[in-house]
């Protein structure tokens, strides 16, 4: 198994059942389309990791840095090879990218109707902060 930066032509549509079928907790949008995951690759493609498995995608993770903080998007390993270690090696290599770049703090959204990933991140190190997230739709 091969962690790997993601390459929108050949991955996207693997990447894209992958989050299909997470289960709870990868919640898709506008934002994962093709335009606009190729709008993110433009700023940090180095950020977008895949687990690649003899040409399967079997996990992936992204994540950004604006230059200050760092956010993780849609972690997501197939159902089948959860429970192996291979979340905690796309976190630490995100991690590992993260602070290479100079970045000092983190933060991650986990949906309510997730349990589970609280409990993984929470083994990871991660921890609630006290805060509500508000969002606004702009276009």
């Amino acid at each position: 198994m091969l962690i790997r930066e993601f390459d929108l032509s050949r991955d996207y549509a693997a990447v894209l059942a992958l989050w299909q079928t997470a289960g709870p907790g990868v919640h898709l949008g506008r934002s994962d389309t093709p335009a606009e995951i190729s709008k993110k690759l433009q700023r940090d493609p180095d950020l977008f990791l895949v687990a690649d498995e003899g040409g399967a995608i079997i996990g992936s993770v992204i994540g950004g840095y604006d230059g200050r903080r760092g956010l993780v998007y849609h972690l997501a390993v197939a159902p089948e090879r959860r429970d192996g270690g291979l979340g905690r090696q796309l976190m630490t290599e995100l991690e590992s990218r993260l602070r290479a770049k100079g970045c000092l703090k983190a933060y991650l959204l986990v949906t309510l109707d997730n349990p589970d990933a609280l409990a993984f991140y929470e083994r990871l190190g991660w921890g609630e902060m006290p805060m509500h997230l508000m969002g606004k739709e702009l276009f």
